[in-house]
């Protein structure tokens, strides 16, 4: 699947065309995340970390995953991984989108556990289309994969065992901060990168073809275009 935009020479208007499917999954992520804390199962590893982060701080469960994104794009720079302007994004807005949809109380624990099961694997579904709609876009992964794909190169150890060890360490720390761990945390982690990887078949989405640009590159393409129609600028009179 080819990202939106491509093939447009127009920087900005491609830039634009990417900003309905990338907020799009930002919007699906928060949702997903939503999903797993009302079904009152047990999230995933990070928000566990995150939520139970909030339960000690003067911080919003959004916030702390703002905050927990920031850090880790500043530590995954500092290992050689440069941000995307959807790293930047997911970063902010996932947790901004958190806040607000869990401020309209639209989103509640249902009734009897069948639902509460249900709800739990819509959200881990969201999760994985959300992924895929913002990862579609080109430009750059998130804050938690930044971190992962700089610790691989830094060790030269193998994914799975970076990631493990990161979300491991990420559940321990947020469980004895008092963050929701319970079957749906198993759950979760057993089959989120198959929701993924679902995601990604469907839409086509071929990780090892694709190359995220990051935000030093976006900004030089704009330079160009600027040069570009300055110069045609001086030239022509216009």
């Amino acid at each position: 699947m080819r990202a939106p935009g491509e093939g447009c020479s127009n920087p900005y208007l491609k830039l634009l065309k990417k900003m309905p499917m990338l907020f799009l999954g930002l919007l699906l992520f928060a949702v997903g995340i939503l999903f797993t804390l009302h079904a009152d199962l047990g999230m995933g590893p990070w928000d566990v970390f995150h939520k139970g982060a909030s339960l000690h701080l003067p911080f919003t469960l959004g916030q702390m995953i703002q905050i927990a994104g920031v850090t880790l794009l500043v530590i995954s720079y500092l290992l050689g991984e440069k941000p995307g302007l959807g790293s930047l994004c997911n970063m902010f807005f996932i947790g901004l989108f958190v806040d607000l949809i869990d401020a309209l109380g639209i989103i509640t624990t249902p009734d009897g556990l069948v639902l509460q099961f249900l709800m739990l694997l819509a959200g881990i579904k969201a999760i994985g289309w959300g992924t895929f709609f913002y990862l579609t876009v080109q430009l750059g992964a998130g804050p938690r994969d930044g971190l992962m794909v700089g610790l691989v190169k830094l060790t030269k150890k193998p994914v799975w065992l970076i990631r493990g060890s990161i979300e491991t360490t990420a559940l321990i720390v947020g469980y004895f901060l008092g963050g929701p761990v319970g079957v749906g945390t198993i759950i979760i982690a057993l089959t989120i990168g198959l929701s993924v990887q679902l995601a990604f078949r469907i839409g086509g989405y071929e990780t090892k073809k694709v190359r995220h640009q990051n935000l030093a590159e976006l900004i030089n393409e704009f330079k160009k275009k600027d040069e570009v129609i300055n110069t045609g600028k001086g030239r022509y009179g216009g």
